[in-house]
């Protein structure tokens, strides 16, 4: 079994070169599941965990000690490195955002993400310089507890505006921050994709897959390092679940279940899983 070490490790590695896609689990079940299709890294999803928990996606309705649990669990359950959506770092001041993640990180991931989002509707977005301080204080939390833990910086603002030349200071100043990776949710054309990667270089960037149009060739050509689709695998799920469910509501059918996976083969994977490690 690879140590935490070991996984940071790996993490690291992968930022180095080529591309890589990182899918987000939003419990164990679907963790161990990704694990067993090969990919080579997983990440939180806070979306899906909210949802899993009756929450809207906030860190400011997820209790900081929730997701902390939701994250043991999961870095518990994998085998393979573990990047987590830590959403604002889930406080407001940069020492308060330091001591979160220094217990993010002892939970034993790989990787965690900072971003500019503030859950605040009045005030969506911390102020440049506020958002700074809270990556470096993120950067001191991890060197000071001596872990090789990938810090990505997120910039919300595109998602929300479309502010490219916004977002792009955003991330440059992260980058000096001392971000490892950047991301800016939200970037849905070729040309917008491509001016965030060439004006970050070397910084590898993660972009964010939510709905088809991309292969992973396509933003492999265009530099992107790391790709991961956020809520969009949880989502999913919850639309089969939705979609079943509204037809047993409404119409007293049962025609939505003939789309379930089998029970013999969850089960049987699910026991092979707990087999190969030994349980």
């Amino acid at each position: 079994m690879p140590t935490i070490a070991d996984k940071r490790r790996a993490f690291r590695n992968l930022h180095e070169s080529g591309c890589f896609v990182v899918p987000n689990p939003w419990d164990v079940g679907s963790a161990r599941y990704l694990q067993h299709l090969g990919f080579r890294a997983l990440a939180t999803t806070s979306a899906g965990a909210a949802f899993a928990m009756g929450l809207p996606d906030s860190d400011r309705l997820i209790p900081r000690d929730a997701m902390l649990a939701h994250v043991h669990a999961l870095a518990d359950a994998c085998d393979v490195p573990l990047n987590v959506d830590f959403g604002s770092g889930y406080a407001r001041e940069p020492a308060d955002v330091a001591a979160n993640v220094r217990l993010c990180t002892d939970a034993g991931v790989a990787g965690l993400s900072i971003e500019d989002a503030t859950g605040d509707h009045a005030a969506p977005l911390r102020s440049l310089d506020h958002a700074v301080a809270c990556v470096r204080a993120a950067r001191r939390a991890i060197d000071a507890a001596g872990t090789d833990v990938v810090l990505t910086a997120r910039a919300e603002r595109f998602a929300a505006r479309q502010d490219l030349d916004d977002v792009l200071r955003r991330l440059r100043a992260f980058a000096d921050a001392g971000a490892d990776c950047l991301f800016a949710p939200g970037l849905a054309t070729r040309e917008q994709i491509a001016a965030v990667v060439r004006a970050l270089a070397p910084k590898p960037v993660n972009v964010l897959v939510g709905a088809p149009g991309f292969t992973v060739q396509e933003l492999a050509d265009l530099g992107v390092r790391r790709i991961s689709v956020g809520s969009a695998l949880a989502r999913t799920a919850w639309a089969g679940f939705a979609r079943a469910a509204r037809e047993i509501a409404d119409a007293g059918r049962f025609d939505g279940l003939a789309a379930a996976m089998p029970h013999a083969a969850l089960d049987g994977f699910f026991r092979d899983d707990l087999a190969r490690r030994g349980a």
